[in-house]
């Protein structure tokens, strides 16, 4: 009976349905072979992840204190926000975005510290500024004889009289630094004409710095304990050491 069931073909009995798939369902025309399979999702797998979808992003792109994205506090030092920049920059190098955030913070905080330094520099100005006008007649009349020249202009001329100092204490031994000191005195107004455009007023203030440290020179260099001073350097040569210092001070800082 069985077998008959089996071999009939007119049967309209359909086989036991475990053993087959289900149907699909086809919503729409089922006519159109297309529309059949246009439901139909496609599996996805690792290929159809876009590109860079594994780069790491930076976790405080929205956060606004530019120390507090970089992980830093405020009272950092300048090495400390350098590193904190880079060690970002390299973690997160990856992704565009996050890199500008980190830059963006960076710069911000290298613009907040010039803003300081401008701003204390500005006050210090302001409150020396005042203090002078507060001062009494005779510290204005001086400082008004004073002025601060180039920063390399004041390196120069200190290594010149270095130098003569120098020249000085290595032919301590040989005799007096007179031929030394001649020169600085004639550097010294040769400094001073170029700044004045005056060879008199030159000569008299050189000559007055070289008087004056003279002067300095052997009331201060007595009183220096003897287990400071070299046995070879003598009262004269110390006096010269303290004249190249006046006559340093006078070309450089007088107008």
């Amino acid at each position: 009976m069985a077998s008959l069931f089996l071999s009939n073909p007119t049967t309209t009995t359909p086989l036991s349905t475990p053993f087959l798939p289900p149907k699909p369902f086809f919503r729409g025309n089922t006519k159109n072979p297309r529309a059949r399979f246009a439901n139909f999702a496609s599996p996805r797998c690792a290929v159809d992840t876009p590109f860079g979808g594994n780069v790491q992003k930076f976790p405080r792109t929205r956060v606004w204190d530019p120390y507090r994205r970089l992980g830093i506090s405020r009272d950092a030092s300048e090495e400390e926000i350098w590193g904190s920049r880079n060690f970002l920059l390299e973690q997160y190098s990856g992704h565009e975005r996050s890199a500008e955030s980190i830059e963006a913070a960076f710069e911000k905080i290298l613009m907040d510290s010039f803003q300081q330094r401008k701003k204390t520099k500005i006050n210090l100005k302001t409150k020396l500024k005042k203090k002078v006008e507060e001062s009494p007649p005779w510290i204005k009349n001086l400082l008004d004889l004073v002025e601060l020249p180039p920063t390399d202009v004041i390196f120069r001329r200190l290594f010149l009289f270095a130098f003569m100092g120098g020249w000085s204490i290595m032919n301590s031994a040989e005799g007096g630094p007179a031929f030394q000191v001649a020169v600085s005195l004639a550097a010294c107004i040769y400094f001073l004409n170029e700044k004045t455009k005056s060879l008199a007023r030159a000569f008299i203030i050189g000559l007055g710095a070289l008087v004056i440290g003279w002067v300095s020179g052997s009331l201060l260099v007595p009183n220096i304990p003897a287990l400071l001073l070299h046995p070879t350097w003598t009262l004269e040569l110390l006096t010269s050491l303290v004249v190249y210092l006046f006559l340093f001070l006078a070309c450089t800082f007088l107008k």
